[in-house]
């Protein structure tokens, strides 16, 4: 049952939709088709996927109806549902980028980031001599996603292996092996400019590690 709070025209209308007049359900959701547009469009950045998805959140609004207990208002309850649509893409458009890297991950495991600086395990001795440098690396590190950043921290500072790092996060051993690749090319193109004036390089950067 709709709270008292909400007894207003969306209360009446649903109220009159659940107990046969499906025909108003246009009239409902009519105020809020762009504010659920707009919403989704802000987290897809997609017009035909926002689209398609707005019309998915209509139906699923349709098909929930009975489930709104006026706990909040009939709006917010509605938009809550669009940004859960939106996510859910966003999650599955990820979710397919990540098998496509681990796919290329594996077709190319002898591959190695190319050389631009010095071995990972010579920059912290010479960043402990260098605070200025020791800043820059730190930030570095902590300026990577939060998914790249504990596979590289586990990997190259924990110095833990593949598969203990992908029981501890709990993935595959393949995702471990993208992710950390990735995680050290996004630090290089960070570093890069800024160690090679610091050090002149001297051997491939985490090239043989594995």
């Amino acid at each position: 049952m709709i709270s008292e709070a909400n007894q207003g025209v969306p209360g009446q209308l649903i109220a009159r939709i659940l107990a046969g007049e499906k025909h108003l359900f246009h009239d409902l959701i009519r105020p809020l088709e762009r504010s659920i547009y707009f919403l989704i469009y802000a987290l897809l950045k997609n017009e035909a996927e926002a689209e398609d998805a707005a019309q998915e959140t209509a139906i699923k609004v349709f098909q929930n109806l009975h489930l709104y207990r006026g706990e909040s208002k009939f709006r917010t309850w509605v938009l809550a549902i669009a940004q859960n649509e939106g996510l859910s893409r966003l999650k599955k458009v990820a979710r397919r980028r990540e098998d496509s890297l681990e796919q290329q991950a594996e077709e190319h495991e002898g591959d190695y980031t190319p050389a631009v600086l010095t071995s990972w395990r010579e920059v912290p001795s010479v960043a402990l001599e260098n605070k200025e440098l020791a800043s820059l690396i730190r930030q570095a590190i902590e300026g990577l996603p939060e998914i790249y950043r504990n596979v590289l921290v586990l990997r190259d500072v924990e110095e833990l292996n593949i598969r203990e790092t992908a029981e501890l996060l709990g993935v595959q051993e393949s995702t471990v092996k993208v992710r950390l690749h990735r995680a050290r090319l996004m630090l290089q193109h960070d570093l890069a400019p800024k160690l090679n004036k610091e050090m002149r390089p001297k051997k491939g950067f985490w090239s043989g590690r594995r």
